[in-house]
């Protein structure tokens, strides 16, 4: 028989004939998503929570996002975009509608049907994993959990993560996973700035700690993306994850690593990748670059290798991918060393401008750049550095870095009094033709230049 739990979600607990409770039923949680009656929390408003709640409001749920800047939950309510791919105009018409609210008030976090959580989940000094986020936000919305609540973890992490940290901190309050609450993970598949593939366009792994969860996540996602992906277990979902951006770092390493084979053969990687990718089987490209950036890829890789070394297993391929991509930058400077001793000039004292500190062309988000660890090194050195990027007015003190700098102004007789300008991202509004004529020297770490038929003989390649 079943007994009803007093809760706002209506929820079922499946108990036996001895009234021994034998799981939560999620079908009245499935029918308040089917019905557009459940109202979805989505807890961390950055580059993925943001998007999230934003198609959920979309799609007609009402969601109420949750984030410990309460400068970013005012600027929402305001119907004020802070990340630059993301309009304000849509935020707005969301936000007027009824359909979007935020807050940095967690104890409302017992308000929504489904709390969804896309917190940080960075390295430690020691490039050991830090769920200091994950922890302090399942034991904010422990005391408010309901029965009936659906939590999904999106956070990218290591297997094992959801049941064995975040779990035990919702667990905090009293309420039991698969009795109380529903628990399931599904990882983040956000490509800040891909006009392409929007979240609603990229198909969304679900697993769950339990059937019920399973089948809970499943039903709420299918209601915004174009697929769901259904795997056995929390633990393959977060697995799922790492292998995606393991495989990427693991080829821009071998990409990398070419680059520096070839370039002492004088041979041009970039004429050999777009050639071998006209092979219509068995090859996919991947590019070189000045190092990793952004959250996933220049991370992700660790926190398998921390949690392998837990079964005896030495991760020698993805260590060394690591140690490949970790050292770009510093190759980087090293033929930025070349390029100017060529003209009779010393890094110690150079004009350096560098283009580009976001992580990619054309998004805001400089988390892990490169471009910021190549202004760290060149200053060491005894540069003076100074910056253009068109979507990063201004250097936010990080965890590594706090450089006190502003984007500089593009104008000819500004490019000619630097030794140097660096490319460290291709943002597609640069006009690289009107910056090769006004520099004095460029070096290329993205082949922006490849189009760029005069003044050739000032282009350097890194």
């Amino acid at each position: 028989m079943r007994i009803r739990i007093a809760n706002g979600a209506g929820s079922l607990l499946p108990r036996t004939s001895t009234g021994k409770e034998i799981g939560l039923d999620a079908h009245p949680f499935i029918e308040r998503i089917r019905s557009r009656e459940a109202v979805i929390g989505v807890i961390g408003l950055g580059y993925v929570g943001l998007p999230l709640a934003m198609e959920f409001a979309k799609a007609g749920f009402k969601v109420l996002g949750f984030d410990t800047d309460q400068g970013k939950a005012d600027a929402l309510n305001r119907g004020k975009s802070y990340i630059h791919h993301i309009s304000s105009d849509g935020i707005r018409a969301l936000v007027d509608g009824g359909l979007l609210e935020a807050t940095g008030d967690f104890s409302r976090s017992g308000e929504p049907d489904a709390l969804l959580i896309c917190v940080p989940t960075p390295l430690t000094a020691h490039h050991e994993p830090d769920l200091s986020y994950i922890e302090s936000t399942g034991k904010s919305i422990a005391p408010h959990l309901r029965p009936g609540q659906l939590i999904v973890l999106e956070s990218t992490t290591y297997p094992g993560t959801t049941e064995e940290v975040l779990r035990p901190a919702l667990e905090t309050g009293g309420a039991i996973c698969g009795e109380d609450f529903l628990l399931a993970y599904s990882p983040e598949r956000e490509d800040p700035g891909n006009a392409v593939f929007s979240t609603a366009k990229i198909p969304k792994v679900v697993g769950g700690c339990d059937e019920n969860a399973l089948d809970a996540a499943d039903a709420l996602y299918s209601e915004i993306v174009v697929s769901t992906v259904r795997v056995s277990s929390a633990r393959a979902a977060e697995a799922v994850k790492l292998l995606e951006n393991i495989f990427r770092s693991v080829n821009i390493a071998l990409v990398n690593e070419l680059k520096l084979i070839y370039t002492k053969m004088g041979i041009d990687v970039w004429e050999v990748i777009e050639a071998a990718k006209t092979k219509p089987f068995g090859f996919m490209p991947f590019y070189p670059g000045p190092g990793l950036g952004g959250h996933c890829i220049p991370i992700d890789p660790f926190y398998l290798t921390w949690k392998a070394r837990e079964y005896g297993i030495a991760t020698r391929f993805i260590e060394l991918a690591g140690e490949v991509n970790t050292a770009m930058p510093e190759y980087v400077v090293s033929c930025l060393m070349n390029a100017l001793n060529e003209h009779g000039k010393a890094l110690n004292g150079a004009r350096v401008l560098l283009l580009g500190v976001a992580y990619k062309a054309d998004v805001d988000d400089t988390r892990e750049s490169p471009g910021l660890t190549l202004i760290d090194l060149m200053q060491s050195r005894g540069a003076a550095v100074d910056y253009n990027d068109p979507f990063v007015p201004e250097l936010s003190p990080s965890r590594k870095f706090d450089f006190k700098l502003r984007s500089v102004e593009l104008t000819a007789a500004g490019l000619a009094e630097y030794d140097c300008v660096l490319i460290a991202t291709a943002h597609t509004s640069y006009d690289i033709e009107f910056i090769v004529e006004h520099a004095q020297l460029v070096l290329d770490t993205r082949n922006a230049t490849k189009n760029v038929t005069r003044y050739r003989e000032r282009i350097y390649k890194a």
